[in-house]
């Protein structure tokens, strides 16, 4: 509880610059580097793990979550993923070790230093070219989302799958950002975390709006990464063509 509550007190510089303040991700690739094997993506996730539990709570997905991340991205059987909010790869690990082997996963980060771990940590795992991190965001004044389009294969119909874990706030714009640029193809998925903690109701709110029209949504409950006492919410979205029914009865959220 104290680690929890640690972590809240640091919302603000979390806010701010993507880091909690007190050296925890750099510290998190030196042990990573010092402790997992090398080319060895499993023993990565499993030292990440380990760190997040005996050393300083991460706010990556963590492993319970991270359950459903997996599944997802296994259903979605995708050749294209974007995701936003690096930190410090770990959910890169997960998806780059259930994706197909010609997939790429191109992640968005903000804070130049999560980049840099990310990079080192995914450098010792062997994940080669097939995950990208760009330093930057979607709402940049289209200098990141130029440079998807432009470098890494972006195009209308082109993305399958989205996992969004940054800034709260960024989450409904972002999303928006994406159906302008026209990258899903019906049949994306769009994973969001943190539903409940620290939550993003405007695009929840959005989601309930367009299900059976846009969207087919089935809520994944889960705890807070890395404990068992804070209830935590993932949603995962089905990019639907116009008019498509949800399922069956053709209302409310698809069964999780």
């Amino acid at each position: 509880m104290a680690k929890r509550l640690s972590m809240l007190m640091r919302m603000g510089n979390l806010t701010r610059t993507g880091q909690v303040g007190d050296g925890r991700e750099e510290a998190l690739a030196d042990y990573v580097l010092a402790h997992a094997a090398p080319g060895d993506v499993d023993d990565a996730i499993r030292v990440i793990d380990e760190y997040a539990y005996r050393q300083a709570t991460l706010i990556n997905i963590g492993d319970e979550k991270g359950l459903v991340l997996d599944a997802a991205v296994r259903r979605a059987e995708p050749r294209l993923l974007l995701e936003l909010g690096t930190y410090c790869g770990y959910s890169a690990l997960r998806m780059s070790r259930v994706m197909g082997p010609k997939a790429r996963l191109c992640s968005i980060e903000f804070s130049a230093a999560n980049a840099a771990v990310a990079r080192r940590i995914w450098d010792h795992a062997g994940l080669g070219e097939r995950v990208t991190v760009l330093h930057g965001t979607l709402g940049d004044d289209g200098r990141t989302i130029d440079r998807l389009n432009s470098e890494y294969g972006f195009g209308p119909g082109r993305l399958d799958f989205v996992f969004v874990d940054h800034i709260a706030r960024a989450y409904l714009p972002d999303l928006r950002r994406i159906l302008d640029q026209r990258w899903l193809r019906p049949g994306s998925i769009v994973l969001a975390d943190n539903m409940k903690v620290p939550g993003a109701p405007h695009y929840r709110a959005y989601l309930r709006e367009h299900e059976g029209t846009q969207w087919r949504t089935r809520e994944h409950h889960a705890h807070v990464e890395y404990q068992s006492w804070v209830k935590d919410l993932v949603l995962e979205s089905e990019y639907l063509p116009s008019g498509a029914a949800t399922g069956p009865g053709g209302t409310g959220p698809a069964p999780a």
